[in-house]
């Protein structure tokens, strides 16, 4: 390896070290002391705001139970299916989809690649974040898809950021 591979690969790997962080401090931050159905309502309308110009499809769901649904203009049915294979990746992991996705690649991998994992039924990819109330732990998920996965979890934060006031 050149001297100037080793270099950038240590950087990419400082980034994609950074970037977990960043992942893992906003899963700490962005968690509620209770959460109801008026709750996911809006944060619903929330998301759906900041997704009109965006073709976003947007799912809340405490447990299996479904609280909230909208596919805005420019999405299909496969943006749902999107949306599932999210929802069951934060619940099997219990943390958000786009961490699963970063740590398998810091790991040297693609997540749906793993041998134990069903890329039919799960997405190492932003947009599936849980929903976790303080002292309790994961309870729900919020889903979008419909943009590259950096800003469907990016979304998802700024919403979550606003609803809770932090």
């Amino acid at each position: 390896m050149s001297p100037d591979t080793a270099a950038d690969t240590a950087a990419d790997t400082a980034a994609l070290d950074a970037l977990i962080a960043e992942v893992v401090a906003q899963e700490e931050r962005l968690q509620f002391s209770t959460f109801s159905a008026d709750d996911a309502w809006m944060l619903g309308g929330r998301l759906r705001a900041l997704g009109l110009e965006r073709s976003l499809a947007i799912d809340i769901a405490l447990g299996e139970h479904r609280l909230f649904h909208c596919a805005l203009p420019g999405t299909s049915a496969h943006n749902g299916a999107w949306i599932e294979r999210k929802k069951a990746t934060v619940r099997e992991f219990g943390t958000s989809s786009y961490l699963v996705g970063l740590r398998a690649k810091r790991g040297g991998g693609v997540f749906e690649a793993q041998p134990w994992i069903d890329p039919l039924r799960f997405a190492g990819h932003g947009g599936g974040f849980p929903i976790a109330l303080r002292g309790t732990g994961v309870v729900g998920t919020i889903a979008v898809s419909g943009q590259p996965q950096e800003v469907d979890h990016a979304l998802i934060v700024e919403a979550l950021t606003a609803h809770l006031g932090v």
